[in-house]
């Protein structure tokens, strides 16, 4: 017989804050959970994540609301409609607008923006040294990238933490544990950094670029995409850029802090370093989850699944299916690469390659620098409030210098 789970759990904060032992409860007991008055689905195994990320027809990526929480404690639904953009489009849209996009983030682009992510990073790790006792957060994993998004998108005359703050508003909006006064706030003030980007392209339609901007400004220009789609990938690219890489630079540096073994390792070792970006991202996946809309009636597992429900796909809880990764919540670098940290089949994130080099080089040159990382003692670290982000904010460290 199946266990009843509360429908409160799901947004309680101490939940929250450690959701491991949750998503081993809904494994065991509800694999496709409904979650008990709502018309929300919570599907946290691999094989249901994988297999409805897969079915686009059933499971659709256009984000039709936006979750917040009731006074009960409970999943509500905003109705927000916006155009389908990029992740959150189906097919056909959805190749336009990644072909529009990807050709920025491909492996060659990579590697020659490599050397400019390095000399960023030494130059955030050296100022960390300086002062010893730090927020990582502050000093390190929030400004490498989105300095380098920004870059990459090309955006003009750019306030590196104004951006920061855009990025971090546009994610919370999604996190589902703010009020509803909270979210109609930081819808507004979405609009207000929407007006900005839609200025930005039209100074690199006089100012073109070999960069992001440019692209989509061209795509708008021909008719290939909405000014609101230009504006709204944007707005995507710099939430995610910021807000994904942030996230794993901080938990990488939390996981080597808490395992003094495994830090002298991959100091002594770097070649380990993408291996260990790897687990990273599956122990604390960026992005906990992703919403998906049900355009019609259909089954998931053995669970009836109506039109017009909502669905998260639990990225983080099918990284930790101990019926897929053997000691699921343990490092062990050099395990196959299965994670879903990324998505799954055409909503693999775009920008994973620039996630994992930036992680790499933030690691590499922070272990070169330093003879040990630890938490501080007086300040423990905290996660941000948000069901949709795995970010610390803050993460105090002490760094002993080389």
């Amino acid at each position: 017989m199946k266990q009843e789970i509360p429908a409160t759990l799901l947004l309680d904060p101490s939940v929250i804050d450690d959701p491991y032992p949750f998503y081993r409860r809904l494994h065991r007991h509800a694999p496709v959970w409904h979650v008990p008055g709502t018309e929300v689905f919570v599907v946290s195994s691999y094989a249901h994540v994988a297999e409805a990320a897969a079915r686009v027809e059933d499971f659709s990526s256009h984000m039709n609301c936006l979750l917040y929480r009731d006074e009960n404690g409970l999943p509500a639904r905003l109705p927000f409609p916006g155009p389908p953009t990029l992740a959150t489009a189906d097919p056909p849209l959805h190749t336009l607008h990644r072909t529009t996009v990807f050709p920025n983030f491909v492996t060659r682009r990579m590697t020659l923006i490599e050397p400019d992510v390095a000399e960023l990073a030494r130059a955030c790790v050296a100022r960390a040294l300086e002062k010893r006792d730090v927020d990582f957060m502050t000093e390190v994993a929030n400004v490498v990238p989105i300095t380098v998004i920004s870059r990459l998108i090309g955006f003009r005359n750019s306030d590196a933490e104004r951006l920061l703050r855009n990025a971090f508003d546009s994610t919370e909006l999604v996190g589902a544990t703010l009020s509803h006064q909270r979210l109609m706030d930081l819808i507004t003030r979405s609009n207000d950094l929407g007006s900005w980007i839609g200025d930005q392209l039209a100074i690199a339609a006089n100012e073109p670029g070999d960069d992001i901007l440019t692209s989509i400004g061209r795509g708008v220009e021909s008719a290939a995409l909405s000014a609101a789609e230009g504006v709204v990938i944007l707005q995507i690219l710099l939430a995610a850029g910021g807000e994904s890489t942030t996230s794993l630079i901080g938990s990488a540096v939390r996981l080597m802090a808490d395992d003094q073994d495994l830090q002298e390792r991959l100091r002594e070792q770097p070649e380990l370093i993408p291996q260990f970006v790897e687990e990273a991202l599956r122990l604390e996946s960026p992005f906990r989850h992703h919403t998906r809309s049900v355009p019609r009636d259909t089954t998931l597992g053995d669970v009836t699944v109506p039109a017009g429900a909502t669905v998260l796909l639990m990225w983080g809880a099918a990284n930790r299916d101990a019926s897929v990764f053997e000691h699921p919540d343990e490092v062990i670098l050099g395990r196959a690469r299965r994670h879903l940290a990324f998505g799954r089949d055409i909503h693999y994130c775009v920008g994973a390659p620039l996630a994992r080099l930036e992680a790499r080089v933030v690691l590499t040159v922070l272990l070169e620098n330093t003879r040990s990382i630890r938490l501080d003692p007086n300040r423990p670290p905290r996660w941000v409030n948000s069901l949709m982000v795995r970010r610390h904010d803050p993460l105090p460290v002490q760094l002993t210098p080389r």
